[in-house]
């Protein structure tokens, strides 16, 4: 059996942070004891005054595997790995074939075996002519369904209606599984030309989200379906967020680093890196969405990692491919501005590693430093600073828009299931990730 323990004077728990010492037997944490401990009789690692918090899940991932060439799974979870993420969630476009039925959901399980470096679930998707499929779908093992209420980008994953909804709702309602939404909805039946970030902005007005958040209050209360809102960027829909959730509704909200760190008037005009939708907008409006992190009202934060090759980045602005690439520095980034806005260690690891786990309903072992759980661990230095250069970059394509952006938080190791795999910028345990089912 598998046996070692772990120290640490900031282990951050769901009832604070605290001195502990956790023994760790067969990838689970089986007892817990205040301050240094070594009566074990077995190897203890302190980590010191690191920080030693759960493995952050990140359900909001395009990972693009298989039949791109975008990223892929062994790059996005060393990626992953690196940035103190021990378990993702993939969602199902940015691949061919798509993941809208049980037979494309096997094809992505068979492109990712082998070749995970952290642990992978998946969301399944809804598309106008699926619903038919819907059933079969959330008994393959996807850990819920994903829509899109405006244009996806991709020919192949075509946004839904409120009709196109309806006809599945039922069944996902059913099934105890999140619906995710990708929440704009556009009058606009031309396309927009847009030749600069100022545009860009313009043309996805927070209105977009709003009457499409509204829609999807509506069907949530309606068929009282657990729906979760994908990258929240308007504070207006604040309000109606926060009085759906008073009333019990089954809603849950989610944000992004980069609509926290960075605001629309510091954003170069011509610079495609930071091309994404929704768009990241002005800080007052991000300073609400800071303000709604702190009451509660937004659930949790995940990146949604969108890579794209260098060549789609570099097309003129209205050709350019509009997804952030952040995995690898997710925490850093939300810990610099986090700390600025009186967040603590526990915010943080209820934001990126509890919250997440529970929406991806594996909330039960994973997201919580806790007796019973995986040892999924982060071990992390909030106070020392680093500066993002290209060498360190360990997503498929070298391109990011904190390209050179000083963040605080070095993430210094990184444990799966109780096995060392990242230590101080260096891999140890490679392709011992597992797949994640349902159910």
């Amino acid at each position: 059996m598998s046996r070692y323990a772990i120290h640490s004077r900031r282990t951050v728990t769901p009832r604070g942070v605290f001195d502990k010492t956790l023994l760790i037997e067969d990838g689970l944490i089986t007892m817990m004891v205040d301050d240094y401990a070594d009566e074990f009789d077995c190897t203890v690692e302190d980590v010191g005054d690191f920080v030693l918090m759960p493995g952050i899940v990140d359900s909001h991932v395009h990972i693009n595997d298989p039949g791109t060439d975008w990223e892929g799974f062994d790059t996005a979870s060393k990626a992953a790995a690196a940035g103190g993420i021990t378990t993702l969630v993939d969602m199902p476009l940015n691949s061919l074939p798509v993941t809208t039925d049980a037979e494309s959901f096997r094809s992505k399980l068979n492109a990712a075996r082998g070749k995970l470096n952290v642990d992978c679930g998946f969301w399944g998707g809804i598309v106008p002519d699926n619903a038919h499929k819907m059933v079969e779908l959330l008994q393959s093992g996807v850990l819920g369904i994903k829509a899109f209420l405006i244009d996806s980008g991709l020919k192949e994953f075509p946004n839904v209606s409120e009709g196109d909804l309806r006809k599945g709702m039922r069944a996902i309602a059913d099934s105890g599984l999140p619906l995710l939404v990708h929440s704009e909805l556009s009058n606009n039946t031309e396309s927009t030309t847009v030749n600069n970030y100022t545009e860009l902005l313009a043309s996805r007005p927070r209105k977009w989200e709003n009457d499409a958040i509204a829609l999807m209050i509506k069907l949530c209360e309606e068929y009282n379906c657990r729906t979760h809102i994908v990258h929240l960027s308007s504070s207006e829909s604040i309000a109606q967020i926060k009085d759906a959730k008073s009333r019990g509704l089954p809603l849950s909200v989610e944000t992004c680093p980069h609509y926290l760190y960075f605001n629309a008037e510091d954003i170069p005009i011509d610079n495609t890196l930071f091309k994404c939708a929704p768009p990241i907008r002005e800080k007052e409006n991000n300073e609400l969405l800071w303000e709604a992190i702190k009451d509660g009202v937004i659930d949790l934060v995940v990146t949604d990692h969108s890579p794209a090759p260098p060549n789609l980045k570099a097309k003129s602005y209205n050709q350019a491919w509009g997804g952030i690439s952040g995995l690898q520095f997710s925490l850093p980034v939300f810990w610099t501005v986090a700390k600025k806005y009186g967040l603590t260690l526990e915010n943080v690891s209820a934001l990126m590693c509890e919250k997440p786990a529970e929406l991806a309903g594996i909330g039960g072992n994973k997201g919580k430093i806790a007796v019973g759980y995986q040892a999924d661990f982060c071990v992390w230095d909030p106070d020392s600073e680093f500066r993002v250069s290209e060498s360190m970059i360990e997503h498929r394509h070298k391109i990011t828009p904190y390209l050179g952006r000083a963040l605080k938080g070095v993430v210094k190791r990184t444990y799966l299931r109780g096995e060392k795999i990242y230590d101080d910028g260096a891999f140890v345990s490679l392709a011992n990730g597992n797949i994640i089912l349902a159910g």
